[in-house]
């Protein structure tokens, strides 16, 4: 992987369409997309000032496996065409190696498709105070991070850019995408986490709960895009060190949140900046996963 950390893309001759937390979106032309993963890390909604080396290729490389995995459940965004079709600067390609990829233009579809198997993070807030999580009733007597009976699905808005996204009814989410697009939506997404889960078992993983998005093509399929069950979209927990009442360890950014914690800030930008040992210790957590993962 590159050395040099990637916080911000300028490429000559590409028009930058959109800088989101983590990756920046280029036109490539009416039909696709060139999408870089960078290292920027947010968190809260926050992006924070220094970036951890190697996260973007590390997020790349894992939504790369999970596409290719998932193919036979639903179509994903990648082209499959190569950088240099569109990056005429060796420099520029160099960097962007293992970090970018060309991907179909999609309309997308303006929710994150939450799918939960465990009880953790605000569903467990939410339990703790009514004994459901996003309306949806649970057995009571269950304990932080209890596996749930069955995976549950828990869509939320997207929201602007600095803003929170919001919890949703699956009614909402039919009034926002339509009732065809919501119902394929939550089929695939169920059907997303429930093989992800059982293969990442088998390496020693548990995936607690992840998050999808979806776009339109031109024919109206509903099209797996942006990431694919990253540390960043996902909860990731040791198989080894799990129990019940109590949060786990895990390989995602929920470290850094930890660390965040301790400190006097209000979640508001600009974020703090990280001490060198976070920084470290959260690039090797987001390579482990990697490497459990694939082998």
């Amino acid at each position: 992987m590159n050395a040099s950390p990637v916080f911000e893309t300028r490429l000559t001759g590409l028009t930058l369409l959109h800088r989101g937390k983590v990756r920046d979106n280029y036109a490539l032309d009416d039909e696709r997309l060139l999408i870089v993963a960078t290292d920027r890390l947010s968190a809260f909604d926050v992006v924070l000032p220094d970036p951890i080396p190697g996260k973007g290729q590390v997020l790349t490389a894992i939504s790369d496996f999970w596409f290719a995995r998932t193919r036979h459940i639903v179509r994903n965004h990648l082209s499959g065409e190569p950088l240099a079709k569109y990056v005429a600067d060796p420099a520029e390609r160099a960097m962007l190696e293992g970090r970018a990829v060309v991907v179909e233009r999609l309309r997308p579809l303006p929710i994150e498709a939450v799918v939960r198997g465990y009880l953790i993070g605000s569903g467990w807030k939410d339990y703790q105070r009514q004994g459901t999580v996003c309306g949806i009733a649970l057995p009571a007597g269950l304990r932080q991070a209890a596996r749930l009976p069955q995976p549950i699905y828990t869509p939320s808005s997207k929201a602007p850019a600095g803003a929170h996204d919001q919890n949703i009814s699956y009614p909402e989410t039919e009034a926002v995408v339509g009732p065809a697009a919501a119902a394929r939506v939550r089929e695939l997404a169920l059907a997303l986490y429930s093989h992800a889960a059982a293969y990442a078992l088998t390496r020693g993983i548990i995936i607690a709960d992840t998050k999808f998005e979806f776009g339109l093509d031109r024919s109206g399929a509903v099209v797996l895009m942006d990431e694919a069950l990253t540390p960043d979209s996902s909860r990731f927990w040791p198989v080894d060190s799990y129990r019940e009442g109590t949060s786990p360890p895990s390989f995602d950014k929920q470290y850094v949140r930890d660390y965040l914690e301790t400190l006097d800030w209000n979640k508001r930008a600009p974020g703090p900046r990280l001490p060198a040992e976070v920084i470290a210790r959260t690039a090797a957590k987001y390579r482990e996963a990697l490497e459990r993962l694939t082998g």
